[in-house]
């Protein structure tokens, strides 16, 4: 398991799929906002769930994130669209509505980065979020991201478009704890 100072990031469970299912993707609005493509009913267990357990591969790295000490079930957190050629991945996060609004957001992004920058050798990170994500904007550049531009109403949300703003952190800008 990867550790931050309040969270711990390990490969999802199965126990872990239908809490993450439920709380992260039936919240339609919530669903809606944190991916690119608009929000369907997935049975739960169903292998279309965006949290099923699927093959290790390099593209991807899902982790389900726990708290640290009591082992809690906080959200999941990842790496996308890993490039191995130029050494490049986007990462994201989800938390559970009870464990939102407690700092864990940027623990969250620092062990994503340490995973990133120290274990994988990646040389560039990149967030995207929402322009009205606060939480998000926040963690990231608690870390270390710096903004580099606005994707004009890039995304569909809830029933109109919503800007996207784009931070990034190259390998020499981070600084581990």
């Amino acid at each position: 398991m990867l550790q931050g100072h309040q969270v711990g990031l390990r490969a999802r469970q199965e126990p872990d799929v239908p809490v993450l299912h439920n709380e992260l993707h039936n919240d339609v609005l919530t669903r809606s906002r944190a991916s690119g493509e608009p929000w369907r009913p997935v049975p739960p267990g169903s292998a279309a769930s965006p949290f099923a357990i699927g093959e290790p591969n390099d593209r991807v790295a899902c982790f389900s994130v726990v708290t640290l000490g009591q082992e809690e079930l906080a959200g999941d957190a990842l790496l996308w669209d890993i490039d191995l050629h130029n050494r490049s991945a986007h990462l994201g996060l989800g938390l559970r509505p009870a464990f939102r609004g407690k700092g864990l957001g940027t623990d969250i992004v620092r062990v994503l980065c340490q995973y990133g920058f120290a274990i994988r050798g990646l040389q560039r990170l990149q967030v995207e979020t929402l322009v009205d994500n606060q939480a998000m904007i926040g963690a990231a550049e608690r870390v270390g991201f710096v903004p580099e531009g606005t994707l004009r109403r890039a995304a569909w949300v809830d029933g109109r478009f919503l800007d996207l703003v784009v931070f990034g952190l190259l390998a020499e800008d981070w600084r581990p704890e």
